[in-house]
């Protein structure tokens, strides 16, 4: 009845796009192609190749719901990471991590994705470079240096990119050498002092060997002002920060100091066999994310009454409206702003605990450090194989190794609520071998392969949580897994016109955590439980009186254990009724692994939550299950009057199983951060994307997506029923519009894009304190490009409508009273100059 039913859904939701494009299209169908027709040729010279299904199709023929974007349109979009691919991909967000997560990438395709950099969690959006998975979302942000296109697949991606491609999968595609020589260099300079540099060179070593050498650079200052409250607010309670310096200003959030390199090297060995290598670095130096505090509410004592920070008259300084520099929905200001700043980007955080050390909290002081830092490196090897007229062989190999460190201040003031120092060590091996063929003078298509990964991470931080009681270093927590995969995809075409094709893939995975959680001076927590639970008199289990970090007591060389496997399998069928109309209906599935807690705060010595009253700390260490989808799906593609205008739609039913997401509340306690299954959901919605040229030289393109999200049973999470899951807007849509003025002298181009997302929650239990206010953005570009093509200069503005957002709320407030956000940045502008040789 289920699958009935979600047929039914996929079919009326498609069967409305049917009919604006049914008619048009067989009447378009004996209507050849103008030779002269500009546009039309323009339409076929930028139509785009994809490898969704590990063979090359044009995108209108690739049976999947896919974006595919060239360096073409990504350079007319003045797009140079990856974040910004989500503003014309319907059903998609992408945002950077806050403060919080460093550099890295929060993924959300269909409402299905992760917002959590720990390695005990997936990515629940597969990213993939040069068909190489990237396993973490701390490594997940990427810069779009000499991309050839991007393709955006929605969907369960399970028998195709396979590994936790449960929403989707985003690849990049890097360009080749070619031997042809040339390449660019280009300059960019922008608002807060942004310098860009980017340039490429194709290298002809000898007949048959080939090189490509590309790099960028980024740099801008921080949006965002740290200043010291003490110095702005003289009259107030609070202290100068005298360690950190005399001035008011005492650094910068949200600056980027950025640097990549790759060298490609292609080999034609034999007309039958090649071979392509490429290594790259990359390297940053950024302040920390940019943050604002939204509402601070917080009395910022110990449960005897003792300041966290002591005010100049002795009294304790509370986290309140003080330290919020702009009033918002959460609370109103009680400060004024210092003259010559902007109240929406400024921030009180001195990354410092400068608390009295006592029994209970004797390593203090300690200071965080605002600054995140990135070096990453790989190699990665792809050698294709002619064995036959009918089959081929492709191998790629991968190893990649990366370290990150970022420090963050939690509570946007300087009252040392939460203050962290982390490092990331992370080192990724990966095997992949395929087999291409062909049967029956290619009616049969297939490939057939296998796929091993192994990867470790080790994490390790300073954790000083004053509102939890507890400061100790976590970790070198590591996370060794593996994962093995056969798979199998092939494509039988009945008729010219019609295709059915199946998939398979079955995964072995397996995943060790063990956690290490010692004091700050080296020493682990016991050997007693916390003197309070002896009978003790003492204020609580964190008051003074206790043994350091005693509720840690059991989390020292513990080891958790995942371990399962997993089939996965995909059915289609298409049919192109004509040159200008494709339809397709799928079933497909996919599953995102599953793991142990990697964030217990307490531990075995807290006790059995089952035996506990509700709210009272319990043990922490839990497991979770892996999440799996089926998706019901339909779609179409067309391309009507002669090409000028292209639509592509498609409607999917997702049944939605044990949804993996990161509680904030655990047996009704807080602190708490602990990813559970916490039910099941039926999401449906549709998508639409659309190309129009209407006369040479002018260009429109657009999307709409609409997604419904609906929990069925959320069981003993305490998750409503009416919520939905992070980073999932019920709409999006966008629009581009661009115009090419040729004159004798070059070509003059005008672009205008705007996108609009509407509001998302960033937790899992819905609230107001969490929601993200939906938002238009806007961005112009005027370029103009000679008539040789070998300069070219820009001038564009990001944001023309100086939109005030925020990318992601973070809500704690439950847990020590405070929501802080990530602004977006303002308006900016920038001027680029590209020298092609």
């Amino acid at each position: 009845m289920a699958r009935l039913t979600a047929a039914r859904r996929v079919a009326r939701l498609l069967g409305m796009t049917a009919a604006i494009v049914s008619v048009p299209a067989f009447a378009q169908e004996a209507a050849p192609q103008a030779a002269g027709d500009t546009a039309a040729n323009n339409a076929a010279a930028q139509e785009i190749v994809v490898t969704a299904q590990f063979r090359a199709q044009k995108l209108q023929d690739t049976p999947l719901a896919i974006t595919a974007v060239n360096a073409a349109v990504l350079e007319a979009r003045g797009q140079t990471d990856i974040s910004q691919i989500a503003a014309q991909a319907p059903n998609v967000t992408l945002r950077a991590q806050p403060q919080s997560g460093g550099i890295g990438l929060i993924a959300f395709i269909r409402g299905i994705g992760q917002t959590d950099f720990n390695y005990a969690l997936e990515p629940g959006v597969g990213i993939y470079v040069d068909d190489v998975y990237i396993p973490t979302l701390s490594s997940s942000l990427l810069d779009l240096m000499d991309l050839e296109r991007v393709e955006v697949l929605r969907g369960p991606q399970g028998t195709l990119a396979g590994k936790n491609s449960i929403g989707g999968a985003i690849k990049l595609f890097s360009k080749k050498p070619t031997g042809e020589g040339g390449g660019y260099l280009q300059a960019t300079y922008g608002s807060y002092n942004r310098i860009d540099v980017r340039g490429m060179a194709d290298i002809k070593i000898s007949d048959h060997l080939f090189a490509r050498l590309s790099g960028a650079t980024k740099n801008s200052d921080g949006y965002v002002k740290l200043l010291d409250y003490g110095l702005s607010h003289p009259t107030s309670n609070v202290p100068a920060n005298t360690n950190q310096g005399n001035g008011i200003e005492r650094g910068t959030l949200g600056g980027r100091s950025f640097s990549a390199g790759r060298l490609a090297l292609r080999w034609e060995a034999s007309p039958d066999i090649e071979v392509n290598v490429a290594g790259d670095y990359t390297r940053e130096r950024n302040d920390a994310g940019a943050q604002v505090l939204l509402y601070g509410g917080n009395a910022g004592t110990t449960p005897e009454g003792l300041p966290w920070l002591k005010g100049k008259n002795g009294a304790p300084v509370p986290l309140d409206c003080s330290f919020v520099p702009n009033s918002t929905r959460f609370q109103n200001s009680c400060s004024s702003t210092p003259a010559g700043y902007d109240s929406r980007y400024i921030n009180y955080a001195n990354f410092l605990d400068a608390r009295t050390p006592t029994s209970q909290a004797p390593f203090k002081p300690y200071a965080a450090t605002n600054q995140q830092t990135y070096d990453g490196w790989g190699i990665t090897g792809n050698v294709t194989a002619k064995l036959a007229d009918n089959l081929t062989a492709v191998w790629i190999s991968s190893y990649r190794h990366y370290k990150m460190s970022f420090g963050f201040d939690q509570d946007g003031s300087p009252v040392p609520v939460a203050q962290l120092d982390n490092i990331l060590r992370h080192r990724a091996w990966s095997q992949e071998v395929r087999l291409n063929g062909s049967l029956m003078d290619k009616r049969i298509e297939y490939t057939l392969g296998g796929f091993y990964f192994d990867q470790n991470g080790t994490y390790n931080a300073r954790v000083d949580l004053n509102y939890a009681g507890i400061d100790f270093i976590h970790g070198p927590d590591s996370t060794p897994s593996t994962s093995k995969a056969l798979f199998f995809n092939g494509t039988f075409h009945l008729t010219d016109a019609w295709g059915i094709t199946g998939g398979i893939r079955h995964t072995w995975d397996k995943k060790d955590y063990t956690y290490f959680r010692s004091n700050p001076d080296g020493t682990v927590p016991g050997p007693l439980p916390c003197e309070f639970f002896l009978g003790a008199e003492t204020a609580g289990p964190t008051g003074v009186g206790n043994s350091p970090n005693c509720l840690l007591l059991g989390l020292y060389n513990v080891t958790g254990q995942f371990k399962g496997e997993r089939t996965d399998w995909r059915v289609e069928t298409d049919y192109r009724f004509s040159p200008e109309v494709f339809a397709y209906a799928s079933v497909a599935t996919g599953y995102k692994g599953g793991g142990v807690n990697p964030r217990p705060f307490f531990g075995p010595s807290a006790g059995d939550c089952t035996k506990l009253p509700f709210g009272a700390p319990c043990n922490q260490i839990t497991s979770f299950q892996p999440e799996t989808l089926r998706t019901y799906e339909a779609g179409i593609k067309t391309d009507l009057f002669d090409r000028k205008l292209r639509f592509n739609a498609s409607a999917f039913f997702n049944k939605y199983n044990n949804i993996i997401l990161t509680l904030t509340s655990c047996h009704g306690f807080s602190p708490c951060l602990m990813p559970s299954n916490v039910g099941k959901a039926d999401v449906w919605g549709f998508e639409a994307e659309t190309t129009i040229r209407p006369v040479e030289g002018f260009t429109l393109d657009g999307s709409l997506s609409y997604l419904h999200f609906k929990y069925k049973d959320t069981g003993a999470s305490g998750v409503p029923i009416t919520n939905v899951t992070p980073y999932t807007p019920k709409w999006n849509w966008s629009f581009g519009a661009q115009y090419d003025y040729s004159m004798k002298a070059g070509t003059v181009s005008a672009r205008f894009d705007g996108t609009y997302q509407s509001a998302v929650f960033t937790d899992a239990f819905n609230a107001p304190s969490n929601l993200v206010d939906g938002r238009f953005l806007g961005n112009a570009r005027l370029t103009y490009t000679t008539q040789n093509k070998d300069w070219q200069v820009s001038l564009e503005v990001q944001n023309v409508l100086n939109k005030y957002y925020y990318n992601t709320i973070e809500d704690v407030k439950n847990a020590f009273g405070a929501i802080t956000a990530a602004p977006g940045l303002p308006r900016t502008w920038a001027v680029t100059l590209k020298r092609t040789f």
